[in-house]
């Protein structure tokens, strides 16, 4: 098949587990024999001299990198005018290059047989580009606004992009999510016509997560989080749980490895739970620094109050890093309590006290359970089998009959109170 994805990331330009999915989807797509065009953008704050769209092939797949128009939009301040923007351009390039341009009079244009959107931040492209080609929509809904938001969207902004979000799905000739948990949810916010929602999960190459045993402790254990620091990613309940976790097994760290908005309220937590020397903010963490964190910890926690998959857990499993995940969406899935990995309810604070020292307390037992969710990752999330399942969703696929849609009924109460340091 003639296979058009279009996703607002892709390698070198990653924004976070959307890029990495997307490059390893297209390029097993594109083993197993399919056509692929990427259709991307060059760097954040560029423009079309520093950084001119490029027309490439790397690993089989034909990358379409647009380049940024002149007009001047920052992501965090005019997000919907950027993406807008973008949004344009990709249309444009689309057209011009896969449609319009010929470099001989006998060459044809590439036309796709399906077009495959990652995400709201790139509906507009998609859905144009799939209207004029006249070839089905398929669309991976990644995550919702709403769902980070405890099922509600109040801001202005929130209130845009899940209308976007609603579109793309409405507009969309099949669905794919990662979850289970997040076809209900999609279904629930977008319902009640949506097309055909199939459950993918997401997929990991245990080569570049390479296994170690888990070395014997000689000092006291080290907890690890990995992931984005936002307040659904639940870190603040961890920092809770610490000194419970510390009474019974003393001299317990935890190292925090990645970026986001909170920080800075998270750091303010470790002081308001008085476990500011126990806790080390890394930042961000390079590749093999995070595997070798993952080598070196008794544990990985997390602790996610929302987490629509949760691919850091099928990484650490891979490592053989014992998991103490929360039951949140994907994860709960992911993870099977006591024979995988151990788990609590999302925000749960004597939860996750509870079960990581019921991990601390057994090594050899959470060894067990590291080994077992390893052996499960083979069988379940490889990529090829991910490709192959998302090359029958696209078979399946017929072009719907379009008819006019009214606007889209927005959750209107107002979000619930929450901690200060959560944004909105």
């Amino acid at each position: 098949m003639r296979i058009l994805i279009v996703s607002w990331e892709y390698p070198p330009v990653v924004v976070g587990g959307l890029g990495r999915h997307v490059h390893h989807l297209a390029t097993e797509l594109a083993a197993q024999g399919h056509d692929i065009v990427m259709l991307t953008r060059r760097p954040t704050g560029t423009d079309a001299v520093s950084h001119p769209t490029t027309d490439t092939r790397v690993d089989g797949v034909r990358i379409i990198a647009t380049a940024e128009d002149p007009p001047e939009f920052e992501f965090g301040r005019d997000m919907m005018a950027w993406t807008l923007a973008m949004g344009h351009s990709f249309v444009r390039t689309g057209l011009r290059v896969l449609a319009g341009e010929r470099n001989t009079p006998e060459q044809q244009p590439w036309v796709p047989d399906v077009v495959h959107a990652h995400d709201w931040l790139v509906a507009h492209p998609a859905i144009a580009l799939a209207e004029f080609f006249d070839v089905p929509l398929v669309s991976t809904i990644h995550a919702t606004e709403a769902g980070r938001h405890s099922g509600w969207v109040s801001g202005p902004t929130n209130r845009q992009v899940h209308s976007v979000e609603w579109w793309l799905a409405t507009e969309s000739d099949s669905l794919i999510t990662c979850s289970a948990s997040m076809r209900d949810e999609v279904t629930r916010l977008f319902g009640p016509d949506l097309p055909d929602v199939s459950v993918i999960h997401n997929g990991i190459d245990i080569r570049t997560w390479p296994f170690a045993p888990r070395p014997v402790r000689s000092g006291p254990p080290e907890l690890l989080f990995a992931g984005r620091l936002e307040y659904e990613k639940g870190v603040q309940d961890l920092l809770a749980a610490l000194p419970r976790i510390r009474r019974t097994h003393p001299g317990t760290t935890l190292t925090v490895a990645g970026t986001g908005t909170q920080q800075e309220w998270l750091v303010e937590q470790t002081r308001r739970h008085r476990v500011t020397k126990a806790v080390r903010f890394l930042g961000a963490v390079d590749h093999q620094g995070l595997v070798g964190l993952m080598h070196r910890c008794a544990a990985i926690v997390l602790p996610s109050r929302y987490e629509p998959f949760g691919i850091v857990a099928l990484e650490a499993a891979a490592t053989g890093a014992p998991l103490v995940v929360s039951t949140a969406g994907g994860l709960g899935e992911a993870v099977t309590d006591t024979t995988t990995g151990l788990t609590f309810d999302p925000g749960d604070v004597a939860g996750i006290a509870t079960a990581v020292r019921a991990a601390l307390g057994d090594s050899a037992a959470a060894a067990t359970r590291a080994a077992r969710a390893r052996d499960r990752l083979t069988e379940e999330f490889s990529w090829s089998e991910v490709a192959e399942r998302t090359a029958g969703v696209y078979l399946a696929a017929k072009r719907r009959v379009r008819h006019p849609v009214g606007r889209p009924s927005i959750p209107e109460r107002p979000l619930p109170e929450r901690d200060p340091g959560q944004s909105d």
